[in-house]
């Protein structure tokens, strides 16, 4: 019985590690100068939902493959919802509801994201972007964050199966993007 909890409780810091990587690269203050990404809640959470997206989808990946470790940092994710729309002042009552219908969002984006990304071209990709991280403002540098969004997926991919399930997750340097 103490090897159970001591595993599970292993597996909710990594997922808390890997959750924490994904919000420190949504964070960078680089998507909201360079990527011209609204710094607002908006605009971060569709950062962080397109971040956490990435990493789960990697983690599903055939040669990872952790459902436990990807449950656990999806569970991390409405945990922090449910804290940061407390925080901005939402009500009790209200909140089980907004968090159900922004964890709705992130998996209708993951669907779009998926099917943008099989998509060999950008257009697709740029699409969802536009609507989703830039809410279809006009002349939004939507090609640049497509361009980011590919080389994250390839950067994903090269990191190990063992990196990964011990929780750490790295994205690329934004400074290195053109």
């Amino acid at each position: 019985m103490f090897t159970w909890l001591a595993k599970r409780s292993q597996t909710k810091r990594k997922a808390r590690d890997l959750y924490g990587a994904v919000v420190a690269q949504a964070r960078n203050p680089a998507f909201y100068i360079g990527f011209g990404v609204a710094d607002t809640p908006v605009g971060r959470y569709e950062l962080i939902a397109l971040h956490l997206i990435l990493a789960l989808d990697r983690l599903g990946q055939s040669d990872v493959v952790d459902e436990v470790l990807r449950r656990e940092t999806l569970e991390t994710f409405v945990t922090d919802l449910d804290d940061a729309m407390r925080e901005f002042g939402v009500g009790d009552p209200t909140v089980p509801k907004r968090v159900k219908h922004a964890a709705g969002g992130v998996y209708a984006r993951d669907q779009a994201y998926r099917a943008a990304l099989a998509d060999p071209g950008n257009a697709a990709l740029e699409h969802v972007l536009a609507e989703n991280v830039y809410q279809a403002q006009k002349d939004m540098p939507v090609q640049r964050l497509a361009a980011y969004v590919r080389s994250a997926v390839t950067h994903l991919k090269a990191q190990s199966a063992d990196t990964l399930r011990s929780g750490v997750i790295t994205f690329p340097n934004l400074e290195q993007q053109s």
